[in-house]
């Protein structure tokens, strides 16, 4: 027997409910973040109808936004410094030493031996992870959602006499999106 409308609950969440975690690391300083998921759709015409016959689907996209409080510090660098890139040794060495002097070309020359893994500096070097917003509202309720496999694309700040707060700006694509679902609410004690 199907569950009628009139009897189902509904639970909502406000921001202050949720909580989100990076590549399973819990991140506080996200401020909010945007998703849209979109997708080629085009019309197929037949020779003497000017209506369409029908619809081609074709690649989907999911891209969105990323907002963060900045304190001192990038927070997702931060948060997700162990997430290693495999750089090459010239690119980390002028990250890691300003006065940077080019290095003879004798000294890097095998590609084998040319990279090595290090630590992002920028966002988009981080590898692929995984947002999973988690919501409990003060009644016990939970819902989850998950973004996979996201990607950086580009970052962006700007600063103001007239800002309170200074924020950081992310944009990003990803692979999929499981839409809010509920959860079972843990049992109250007795």
């Amino acid at each position: 027997m199907a569950v009628s409308e009139y009897t189902r609950s509904y639970n909502s969440f406000s921001g202050v409910d949720i909580q989100a975690t990076f590549g399973g690391k819990l991140i506080g300083e996200l401020q909010g973040v945007s998703y849209s998921v979109t997708r080629e759709k085009a019309p197929i015409y037949t020779l003497g109808s000017a209506d369409p016959r029908s619809f081609s689907r074709g690649k989907r996209g999911i891209a969105g936004t990323l907002v963060f409080t900045i304190f001192d510090r990038t927070p997702i660098i931060e948060t997700l410094k162990d997430s290693e890139f495999f750089a090459h040794k010239l690119d980390v060495y002028k990250h890691q030493d300003p006065n940077y002097r080019a290095l003879q070309a004798t000294e890097i020359s095998d590609v084998s031996t040319d990279n090595e893994w290090a630590s992002a500096w920028y966002p988009d070097q981080i590898p692929p992870f995984d947002i999973v917003l988690t919501a409990a509202n003060e009644y016990g309720h939970i819902a989850v959602m998950t973004i996979f496999s996201v990607e950086i694309l580009n970052e962006g700040t700007g600063i103001s006499v007239d800002d309170i707060v200074t924020e950081q700006e992310m944009t990003f694509v990803a692979r999929r999106v499981t839409p809010w679902t509920p959860g079972e609410a843990p049992q109250r004690p007795a």
